[in-house]
């Protein structure tokens, strides 16, 4: 009976090990079951799962690899593997998969040893680890410290419910951010990415601004917290703020829109997008005027917001046309998928209050991004640590590929 053999295969990396391993194994008619590598600071693991031919009598091959591993001043372990184990490790293929993402200004043993625990105590597996984030310069000065790893884990979690509290309480402690995906076609595979803008795109509330400029901003920003707390109607805190603002000079928008304080991450985020043909969209309870301007700087393809009616130069204290509230944004969003021939499982979702919340839930992959306890209670993936760009390793991309794109 042919036998199955695990061969590992540590120490320094040259090129053309694996080549000059895998001629050998062909030149015994060795047939390859699996096969994994990783380098990291210049230091090789191989591991290589074969079947020896029956014919294979005293199993030169593994001679062969022997004396060969010591010219390339490696250590090699040979591991026989019963056909029963491996049966069993072929049957497990089918169990679900899950991507855990770690996402920081610094990765620490402490960090690994909490996903390792959690993943443990619901029957999880690691299979893989991959670094993400570029490699860090312990010289280098002034350069924003952010580390992510991506985790492939195997198995279905006991009670995701439990599991999910785990991380938030593990996150929280730790001061960091982890989201926890299914790993399934649509992980890499998403094509819209809907935005909030207050105090997501941008880092300010537009309509505190304007209140500010019409000397209500006291009166504005407790209505705009409730708000956005969820505290009250989204609606009805609307039409009470932009009532305040009945005879600001329609000239005050200009002056605010040029000063509008991008947020970090933003523009490498979208630039990166649009490169990779992703459609963007801002879906916001703000104002369509400071949408547009958003629209123009960064390349977005789609801006819904609300539209601030405007007569004789002065705003009148009125919205125009359907307020876009919560459930107005989730709807936008199936809208807009259904535009662009796709699955809701497709689409990206941000946002920080509230009213993003049925947006959030809508989407395949929801991101509360540095919000309001509230909403970073509820969703199901949070940044706060990282700006915008930070969700690009929640789609499974590096460093590497972001420079590429």
């Amino acid at each position: 009976m042919a036998e199955v053999i695990l061969i590992n295969l540590t120490g320094p990396d040259r090129p053309g090990i694996t080549r000059d391993l895998s001629a050998i194994l062909a030149e015994h008619d060795v047939r390859v079951l699996d096969i994994g590598q990783a380098v990291i600071h210049d230091t090789l693991t191989l591991g290589i799962l074969v079947e020896l031919p029956q014919e294979s009598d005293g199993h030169p091959v593994l001679k062969d690899v022997l004396f060969k591993s010591h010219a390339w001043d490696l250590r090699v372990r040979f591991t026989p593997v019963e056909l029963e184990d491996y049966e069993r490790w072929v049957g497990a293929q089918g169990q679900s998969r899950h991507i855990m993402t770690l996402i920081g200004s610094r990765l620490t043993a402490a960090h690994l040893e909490g996903l390792g625990q959690v993943a443990t105590d619901h029957g999880l597996n690691i299979d893989n680890i991959t670094r993400l984030s570029g490699r860090v310069s312990l010289l280098a000065e002034h350069v924003e410290p952010r580390s992510c790893v991506e985790l492939s884990l195997r198995g279905d979690p006991d009670d995701a419910s439990a599991l999910r509290g785990d991380l938030l309480a593990l996150a929280q402690r730790l001061d960091v951010d982890i989201a926890f995906q299914v790993d399934d076609v649509y992980r890499r595979n998403r094509r819209l990415v809907a935005f909030d803008m207050d105090s997501t795109l941008i880092q300010t509330e537009v309509i505190d601004e304007l209140a500010s400029a019409a000397g209500v901003g006291d009166q504005v920003a407790e209505i705009t917290e409730a708000a956005m707390n969820g505290e009250l109607d989204f609606t009805e805190s609307l039409e009470r703020r932009v009532g305040l603002l009945e005879g600001l000079d329609e000239h005050v928008l200009q002056e605010i829109a040029e000063r509008l304080p991008i947020t970090p991450g933003a523009e490498r985020l979208i630039a990166t997008l649009r490169s990779l043909d992703y459609r963007t969209a801002i879906l916001s309870g703000g104002f369509t005027y400071f949408g547009r301007h958003l629209q123009e700087r960064l390349g977005i393809d789609y801006v819904f917001a609300n539209e601030l009616e405007i007569e004789n130069g002065k705003l009148t204290g009125r919205v125009e046309g359907t307020v876009v509230d919560g459930s107005r944004k989730a709807a936008l969003l199936r809208e807009l998928a259904e535009r662009e021939n796709l699955r809701l499982e497709q689409t990206i979702a941000v946002g920080d209050g509230a009213n993003d919340l049925p947006m959030l839930d809508a989407a395949g992959l929801g991101i509360a991004f540095h919000a309001k306890p509230k909403v970073r209670d509820a969703a199901e993936q949070v940044i706060s640590n990282l700006g915008l760009d930070g969700i690009l390793y929640l789609i499974g991309m590096s460093d590497r590929e972001v420079q590429q794109a």
